[in-house]
């Protein structure tokens, strides 16, 4: 798998029938190992380990309604009260951040209204915020702690 710009979290791989899967500790099984679902393992190791999210936080692959049609969010992270705080979408570190990426993680935001939004293709990683009230968003430098994420 490709090199990506985030620490590197050991994972387990097996080969099954002749396919890589990767065991998703949030899930409690195996999984394909593509390069998406690569970022994504890389990614939730990185806020567990570096940023302090307590893993019993995180859900991968989110069911949610988005206008009676189901969908499914790539990672979700909950604050201290079981609230959804954070979408994660992640693309395969091929895949360029376009506009249509933010486009769709805004379509899932509209379902769960978090304060926080996440793109990454492990290459490149943007992070907003967005002032409900204000009605604005901002881009900020770094993904916040679990502690900041939780504080506003």
């Amino acid at each position: 798998m490709d090199t990506l710009n985030l620490p590197i979290t050991d994972l387990k791989v097996v080969v099954k029938e002749g396919k890589a899967q990767v065991f998703d500790p949030l899930r409690r099984r195996y999984v394909a190992l593509t390069p998406e679902e690569w970022v994504r393992q890389q990614f939730v190791g990185f806020l567990v380990r570096d940023k302090g999210y307590p893993a019993s936080c995180i859900g991968n692959e989110v069911s949610i309604t988005l206008n009676g049609t189901r969908k499914r969010c790539d990672t979700v992270v909950y604050d201290g009260n079981a609230q959804p705080a954070l979408i994660v979408e992640y693309k395969a570190p091929q895949v360029e951040i376009t506009q249509q990426v933010f486009e769709q993680i805004s379509r899932y935001n509209i379902s769960l209204r978090v304060k926080w939004l996440i793109v990454s293709n492990g290459l490149e990683h943007y992070c907003c915020r967005i002032d409900y009230e204000g009605g604005t968003y901002r881009f900020v430098e770094d993904i916040p702690s679990y502690g900041d994420l939780c504080e506003g």
